[in-house]
């Protein structure tokens, strides 16, 4: 790796999906949300202020994605500590597997768990941010009051997911999220969130607790139960605080890298760059055709890992966890090279955020599927999530079972790199199980290749699932990568150049060749990095 060479290429774009700065950057998938970290920056505050001011106002402009509705998920460098902190939520107290099937979940009440981004924004705030809460609050509750521009992005996800807003009996997301209830707003058309503006001004001016046990609680119960789900203010007044987790680690070429563990896909990312680690640099960065046959078993055979060994959170040691100890990897390795390397050598949102104190803040959140269950809160202008759609049904001990109070599990894998035992980098993406195969080709791209995070949140991706299904921006790869995956028996998806299906890289870097930060924003998203 050569990080001079990394650094110095990097140019800022007008676009500002790339940008560079001295004091600071955010970067978000939306340009409000953006500014709005940056703006606590400018007023003195920390990467912490700046990381929830910019999550809350994604909640509001980027509702496809996350809100107060959903989880969060984090991890931080602050003074020096590194920390995990588990936002995983978790299923409401009634739940009861017989009386609902899986297709109920994600369409409509029943799927909602027990949201938790207002507890662990209000948590990581209340243990390190500097500025007052209301303030961090302050951009948010603007913009749901001015409103904001529908890109096309929103524009094309309105289209694809009108039937099922049509499907809620209530039409409650409709009415909240659809033009005059009954069809997406064109792009460029305004959207305002006036229900929405004045309970994050309640919460602004009372306090996260406010949220799960004053008046928005009363509200959720009374709709829930008029629509037949699970949750009820007894769930909500048991707040559901973060637990703060010791992040797992792993070294990749020489580099610190940092994640969360269980129930998060954080052990999925790092399989892949301890397997790396152990593959010849040449054969990683060569990108011919058996570069994405290795990347594909790699990518495969984490996740088969992980299905085969569900570590329950509370109960986690990376110490005997076998995805980390090294000799999972090394064996992986050797089987991979045996079988195709004979002759060879050894959705969701996602924001990261650096500031000139050395703290650094990467947080995941979601409503999980795309605009989350279709379903709104009558009176308070959110959207529940269903996450209790990816509770396990078939194993009554495996950690996620589909129980009351069973916590949800997720794929997210926020990621801090260190450099020389400083953080370097702060990377995430959103996309479920295509998370972890995204971050691990930005930085294979980055650490293998030396291209700048640009350079490298540009490049095409790929995906491999566990029954052999290779998602892949097909015309941005050699139609000799395509032949040798088939040949080696993968099944093509063939997903557009771009595509949105494929994650979504926001990452910001500090500089070590030289001072400064440098910020990326997804190109197949809306976002921005901007800096102070």
């Amino acid at each position: 790796m050569d990080i001079t060479a990394i650094e110095s290429t990097f140019r800022p774009a007008p676009d500002l999906k790339c940008s560079a700065a001295a004091g600071g950057m955010v970067a978000t998938a939306f340009p409000l949300a953006t500014r709005a970290g940056v703006d606590m920056l400018r007023r003195g505050g920390n990467a912490v202020d700046a990381a929830c001011a910019s999550a809350f106002a994604l909640g509001v402009c980027e509702p496809q994605a996350s809100g107060v509705g959903g989880e969060s998920n984090a991890i931080v460098h602050i003074d020096g500590m590194t920390i995990a902190v588990d936002g995983s939520s978790r299923a409401p107290g009634r739940v009861d597997i017989s009386s609902v099937s899986k297709e109920s979940l994600s369409v409509g009440y029943t799927g909602t768990s027990v949201p938790g981004t207002v507890a662990v924004l209000g948590h990581l705030h209340r243990r390190f941010g500097r500025l007052k809460w209301n303030e961090v609050l302050e951009p948010a509750i603007n913009i749901a009051g001015e409103g904001y521009e529908i890109t096309q992005l929103q524009h094309s996800l309105q289209i694809r997911e009108l039937p099922l807003f049509m499907k809620i009996p209530s039409l409650s997301g409709a009415r909240y999220f659809l033009k005059d209830g009954l069809k997406p707003f064109e792009t460029g058309e305004l959207f305002t969130q006036p229900e929405l503006g004045l309970l994050l001004q309640e919460i602004a001016d009372f306090s996260p607790e406010y949220f799960y046990t004053g008046k928005p609680a009363r509200c959720i119960d009374q709709d829930m139960r008029a629509n037949g789900g699970f949750l009820r203010s007894d769930d909500l007044g048991n707040i559901p605080w973060p637990v703060e987790r010791t992040p797992i680690t792993t070294m990749y070429r020489g580099l610190k890298v940092a994640t969360l563990p269980p129930s998060s896909g954080g052990r999925m990312l790092l399989f892949t760059l301890g397997a790396l680690d152990r593959c010849s640099p040449a054969l990683i960065a060569e990108q011919s055709p058996e570069t994405y046959l290795l990347l594909a078993e790699i990518f495969k055979t984490a996740m088969q890992l992980n299905e085969k060994d569900t570590p329950h959170p509370n109960y986690y040691s990376s110490e005997g966890d076998i995805m980390l100890s090294g000799i999972s990897a090394d064996k992986s390795v050797r089987r991979i090279m045996r079988k195709f390397f004979p002759d060879a050598g050894g959705e969701t949102t996602h924001l990261s955020v650096m500031d000139c104190h050395g703290n650094v803040v990467g947080i995941t959140q979601s409503i999980n599927l795309v605009y989350g269950t279709k379903a709104a809160a009558e009176g308070l202008g959110f959207l529940y999530n269903n996450y209790l759609i990816d509770l396990n049904r078939d194993d009554p001990g495996h950690p996620h079972y589909f129980k009351p109070n069973a916590p949800s599990s997720s794929s997210v894998a926020p990621a801090i790199i260190f450099h020389k035992d400083s953080p370097w980098m702060v990377v995430g993406s959103p996309g479920s199980q295509r998370i972890f195969t995204a971050i691990s080709q930005f930085l294979i791209n980055v650490i293998e290749r030396n291209m700048t995070i640009y350079e490298a949140m540009k490049e095409p991706r790929m995906h491999c699932s566990v029954n052999n299904l290779i998602s892949i921006e097909a015309d941005r790869f050699p139609a000799a990568v395509i032949s040798r995956l088939i040949e080696a028996g993968y099944e093509i998806d063939k997903r557009e150049p771009w595509s949105f299906y494929l994650g979504a890289i926001q990452a910001v870097l500090k500089m070590q060749s030289g001072n400064g930060f440098q910020g990326v924003a997804e190109i197949r998203r809306d976002g921005t990095a901007e800096g102070i």
